[in-house]
């Protein structure tokens, strides 16, 4: 046993949901140690593509102990200026992160504590906060056989440039897929996007950010206590929109009516890819019926908020988006004859914990818990879809979830309500 190291709590992941339960952890005056595989934010440096921006403006990247205090609050942070800004983060309360460590297992010990084995050696804890994501491995389709194209999962795509000749098929229309198709097709490529289940919003709506509505109406506040079925909010697609840096397209939509009329060519589900023949199921038209149903919805429910609130003085008048109707989608395509050498799954990604060989995950993969407590002792887990709130996916979401974990982790107990955090402007 003399070469296993002993602390108190171990964090995986060095994210901002791993830095945010490090911060808290920190203030309490509790020993810990967080572990990242690469680097600080390694994510965010390694699996996203050169152009991205995050969704949520600058407003909304708050962290315990700290929030965006730039002069830009309405625009929309880059990978990379997020990537240096988390890495400010840990800086400033000295965060005891160990890089270039990878997690190999977690083992109980018998004696509630827990064995983390890493590739630099084994170190034994009392708890284990999982803080890895929810982003795990791209989902990929089945049926994929002998496909005559290169295939790229989402998360090593990197521009345009670094793909294959000719034209590209992007399996997903969610965040991801429509962002991905919408740089390839302005690059000058030929596009095909396969539409499967995707969520359709405005970026500003009324003359006001998406965001400032969710937000404004309590939606993002929203837990999983207050739903019928949380696991259906969980496996809802994430929101059809994209973050532009420059202010003269900051309200510009990233919808399937605009992607067509750009030339983009829709499709249906991706039925599979039999050597170089792509199939589709006859889908196209419900998926979209049942995403505009939910726009309006959405729409409707922040109409009447702002006439709850006398907002209709300052605020734009109420427009919305006319019905959209593509046209009949071919069921089959040869990729060849299409010219398409290249096919990039965008379709989600699913969770992969075998890593942590503990009788807590689901059937899908993901970890079971309630407001970040797994059913083991001393196993938490932040920074996952919809945990517990709905903006538990986002940036500015992990310190809820941070806090309640922490709160646990200290007394043993969850906090009775939402405790606001104790931020404070970065330097």
């Amino acid at each position: 046993m003399s070469n296993t190291e002993h602390v108190d709590t171990v964090v995986v992941g060095a994210g901002h949901a791993g830095l945010a339960v490090s911060r808290l952890l920190t203030e309490a005056g509790r020993e810990h140690l967080v572990l990242d595989r690469g680097d600080v934010a390694e994510r965010w440096r390694s699996e996203r593509w050169d152009s991205l921006h995050l969704l949520t403006p600058s407003w909304m990247t708050r962290l315990p102990g700290w929030y965006y205090c730039g002069g830009d609050p309405e625009g929309f942070l880059s990978a990379a200026q997020l990537v240096t800004r988390l890495e400010h983060y840990a800086v400033s309360f000295d965060a005891p992160v160990r890089t270039r460590t990878t997690v190999l297992s977690v083992v109980p010990t018998g004696d509630r504590e827990y064995d983390v084995r890493t590739d630099g050696g084994t170190i034994r804890t009392r708890n284990v906060v999982v803080a890895t994501g929810p982003h795990g491995p791209n989902r990929v389709p089945s049926g994929l056989v002998g496909v005559r194209a290169d295939v790229v999962p989402s998360s090593a795509y990197k521009n345009p440039d670094r793909l294959a000749p000719g034209g590209v098929l992007v399996v997903g229309a969610s965040s991801s897929g429509v962002q991905i198709a919408d740089e390839l097709q302005r690059s000058g490529r030929d596009v095909v996007l396969a539409v499967g289940r995707h969520t359709r919003v405005p970026r500003r709506y009324r003359g006001l950010d998406l965001f400032w509505w969710l937000d404004s109406t309590g939606r993002l506040a929203r837990t999983v206590d207050e739903l019928v079925d949380a696991e259906r909010a969980r496996r809802e697609p994430s929101l059809q929109i994209v973050g532009r840096p420059d202010p003269r397209d900051r309200g510009e939509d990233l919808d399937l009516p605009g992607l067509h009329q750009r030339g983009v060519r829709l499709v249906g589900r991706l039925q599979g890819i039999n050597g170089g023949t792509a199939s589709f199921a006859d889908d196209l038209d419900d998926h979209l019926a049942t995403a505009d149903r939910g726009l309006h919805r959405l729409l409707g429910s922040f109409d009447r908020y702002a006439e709850r609130q006398g907002l209709g003085g300052e605020v734009l008048p109420a427009t919305r988006p006319g019905p959209f109707e593509p046209g009949r989608a071919p069921h089959r395509l040869r990729l060849a004859a299409e010219g398409i050498g290249t096919v990039v799954l965008a379709a989600g990604h699913r969770p992969d914990h075998s890593w942590l060989p503990l009788p807590i995950t689901a059937a899908d993969g993901s970890i079971r818990q309630y407001r970040g407590v797994a059913p083991a002792p001393g196993i938490y887990v932040v920074g996952q879809r919809f945990q517990h709130r709905r903006d538990s996916g986002f940036i500015d979401g992990a310190r809820h979830d941070a806090r309640d974990v922490v709160t646990h982790l200290l007394t043993g107990s969850l906090p009775g309500a939402a405790v606001p955090s104790s931020e404070e402007p970065a330097a």
